[in-house]
């Protein structure tokens, strides 16, 4: 049986930042994986970031959203099928940010993926700075995320302080609780800079299962959320710096979430990863003139006169 692992997290935790080095640990220990990134909207970006994975022993797939439910669990299944004769130990699932983790484990008890496929493990990233103000849809998003979690990594400990920190694990519980889960967290988190984690900690993490808790469930993954696409903008570093800070900041836009994408400036690809609380900027070896705001009752006409 192929052991398949649920990497699941809000919008802008560092989902692919963490799977990076998760499937660096793997590869190293011997297993031939594959990466399935299963984003929100018609463009995936964050495969982008994961190209330099791909090799005899690990291969990237995708399956891009912009489709009905329907649609998107069809083609989520039959990549799943696709991927089972590809020889792989383990399948890594990267979600976008707006996902249903009942979608996972639904998907994994229909024939035929049952016989081939076991459940491994289900691992929450979580942002150690946590926004209070999401709304009553993505308190309950954030809630089904890490219901099931084996463990919960938080991501930016370094840019955060023990307050913070504890803010975010009350966050947590509060959501939990919201959406009538009665689990407890205890010893779930993993709470340490990344840059620290050992072979020891990336060992638990691989090893770390899930739990088998219920919830309400209240809302459809994709109720009320959005994303719009820029193509081809030409920006520099300190244009669209600027554009995300405005954006952020004008709650005309609507309630963004996230902006992410790439830009060329002197011939050096960067990439742009924003929340509302942080902004960053890294140089790529390779990118596509791109950019994706995903967010709640997006204005489409306001943020189109930051973007142009």
């Amino acid at each position: 049986m192929i052991k398949i692992d649920l990497i699941t997290g809000f919008l802008g935790s560092g989902k692919t930042t963490f799977i990076k080095k998760y499937a660096e640990y793997l590869l190293h220990n011997g297993e031939n994986i594959g990466i399935l990134e299963n984003d929100f909207g018609a463009v995936n970006v964050d495969m982008m970031l994961l190209q330099d994975l791909q090799g005899e022993h690990c291969g990237l797939e995708t399956v891009a959203g912009a489709c009905d439910a329907d649609c998107h669990k069809r083609r989520f299944k039959t990549k799943l099928i696709a991927m089972a004769m590809s020889g792989y130990d383990r399948v890594i699932i990267e979600p976008s940010g707006i996902f249903d983790t009942d979608e996972f484990f639904d998907t994994l008890r229909e024939d035929p993926l049952d016989k081939w496929y076991e459940s491994g493990n289900v691992i929450a990233v979580v942002n150690a700075g946590l926004e209070d103000s999401l709304s009553e849809r993505s308190e309950y998003l954030l809630g089904s995320q890490i219901a099931n979690a084996g463990k919960i990594i938080f991501s930016r400990v370094q840019e955060t302080t023990s307050s913070d920190i504890q803010h975010t694990i009350d966050h947590l519980k509060n959501a939990l609780q919201q959406c009538h889960c009665t689990r407890t967290l205890n010893d779930t988190f993993i709470i340490k800079d990344w840059a620290t984690l050992s072979e020891s900690d990336f060992k638990d993490i691989s090893q770390c299962g899930y739990v088998k808790a219920d919830f309400i469930k209240r809302f459809s993954e994709n109720d009320g959320y959005t994303s719009l696409y820029f193509m081809n903008g030409k920006y520099s570093a300190e244009s669209i710096k600027a554009k995300a800070k405005q954006i952020f900041n004008d709650s005309q836009c609507g309630k963004i979430f996230r902006i992410k994408g790439f830009f060329l400036e002197n011939q050096q690809w960067f990439e742009l990863n924003a929340t509302q609380n942080n902004i960053t900027l890294s140089p790529i070896a390779n990118g596509q003139e791109i950019m994706i705001i995903i967010g709640e009752t997006l204005n489409k006409d306001k943020i189109h006169s930051y973007m142009e």
